[in-house]
């Protein structure tokens, strides 16, 4: 598998319930790494997960029309000069290592020409080693200092910041 065997497709309000799926199996694979909360996640309404697009533009990453992945972009004026954030990014741990996280990202290159998503800032768990090496290698640099994720367990998040290609 590659990059170029992996469709990647922005979810619109209509599709919340692929949305929901694979959101919810992302928190119940990776619930240390990703900010979320599965009980509470499965519990909303379809109201709730339609109001998630009013701020959030979510892509899912499908191989053989089987969902692998999954990423949110927001819109913003973020540190290091990022004009998005990636959130939420995840990638099913089968394809890992296989071109995924690199076809989502070069669909967010792909609209730098339509939308302002030239440079991309995340939040990535410090611990979270093999991540952070995926990030680099698609060319993130760390920015700053690490920050508090959750106090209650001294957990920290680094931030990196990646310009578009």
């Amino acid at each position: 598998m590659s990059a170029r065997d992996i469709e990647v497709k922005e979810l619109h309000a209509d599709d919340w319930q692929r949305l929901r799926a694979i959101r919810l199996k992302s928190l119940q694979e990776s619930p240390d790494v990703l900010e979320g909360d599965f009980d509470a996640e499965s519990k909303e309404d379809e109201t709730a997960w339609r109001k998630k697009f009013a701020k959030l533009t979510f892509l899912v990453a499908s191989y053989q029309s089987v969902d692998v992945g999954l990423m949110s972009i927001e819109v913003l004026d973020g540190d290091f000069g990022a004009t998005c954030w990636i959130g939420g990014c995840w990638v099913s741990p089968e394809v890992r290592g296989q071109g995924v996280l690199r076809a989502m990202f070069n669909y967010v290159d792909g609209q730098v020409p339509v939308r302002d998503w030239s440079k991309q800032g995340l939040g990535v768990m410090e611990d979270n080693l093999l991540a952070i090496s995926a990030y680099e290698k698609l060319g993130f640099l760390v920015m700053g200092e690490k920050k508090i994720a959750n106090p209650e367990l001294n957990t920290f998040y680094q931030r990196m910041i990646r310009t578009a290609k």
